[in-house]
């Protein structure tokens, strides 16, 4: 075999390999719940998800986390709503003991004036 032949049938192997499919890379963080995906990818530094989107709008938090944070835009959206979850369940269960403190302190009377 003449080395031309050789060169020749060595690039129709490469493009019949190139041709046979794209190489699919494969999102490992696919179908896992939000909470499992902050505590591998998140947790190392942060030791619980609260306050982590404190003053954060959804779409720069979004997109700050598919930048530097995970794997793709669906495990990104999973975990601003996680985050944002945890932190509205926060403020949920705060408003009502702070409703609750105003207007008890609303019916008090004033406190009486010191006499000299």
């Amino acid at each position: 075999m003449s080395p031309t032949k050789a060169r020749c049938g060595l690039l129709v192997l490469a493009l019949m390999a190139a041709l046979s499919g794209p190489a699919v890379a494969q999102n490992l963080d696919q179908g896992k719940p939000a909470s499992k995906l902050f505590a591998e990818g998140c947790a190392s530094c942060h030791r619980s998800p609260r306050g982590l989107a404190k003053g954060r709008f959804h779409l720069t938090l979004y997109l700050f986390l598919q930048k530097h944070y995970s794997t793709g835009a669906s495990s990104a959206w999973a975990l601003t709503s996680y985050l944002e979850s945890i932190d509205s369940e926060k403020r949920a269960a705060a408003k009502p003991q702070a409703a609750s403190a105003k207007s008890r302190s609303s019916m008090r009377p004033p406190a009486p004036v010191p006499s000299r």
